[in-house]
């Protein structure tokens, strides 16, 4: 896996829309791939709730025939967090201030997500063939 790649897209994604504060990839079961984040959030432990909440969803959404899960929002009084599915097997945080332009992260997200995806699935030596 190529890891500066998969930091260059969590760092694009946070210049691109105004808010957003720290930004994570977990693996589906909750292990920490990469995180930027504040020095106040422990990265693991997000990532460990981000993939319990991303996880009952994806059942709410099959139980009630709703597709395939794109994103859960959770709203608070400072700002949210957004979780996003990375194919089946990872997920995305993004933790936004009250300010964050939710729409305009959304849009901006799915183009990032797919490069996400591609940097995770790259074979082990195609990414060793780049170092």
């Amino acid at each position: 896996m190529d890891r500066e790649a998969l930091a260059l897209e969590m760092r694009g994604l946070r210049e691109q829309v105004t808010g957003i504060t720290d930004t994570a990839v977990a693996a589906a079961d909750g292990l920490l791939i990469a995180a930027d984040t504040a020095d106040s959030i422990d990265p693991e432990g997000l990532a460990a709730l981000a993939a319990a909440g991303l996880g009952l969803a994806r059942r709410t959404v099959g139980a009630t025939a709703r597709g395939t899960l794109r994103r859960t929002v959770t709203y608070g009084s400072h700002g949210c967090a957004a979780f996003y599915a990375v194919g089946d097997t990872a997920l995305m945080v993004v933790i936004g201030d009250e300010g964050m332009d939710v729409d305009g992260l959304h849009r901006a997200t799915q183009p990032a997500l797919d490069r996400i995806d591609t940097i995770l699935s790259a074979p082990a030596e195609k990414a060793a063939e780049g170092v």
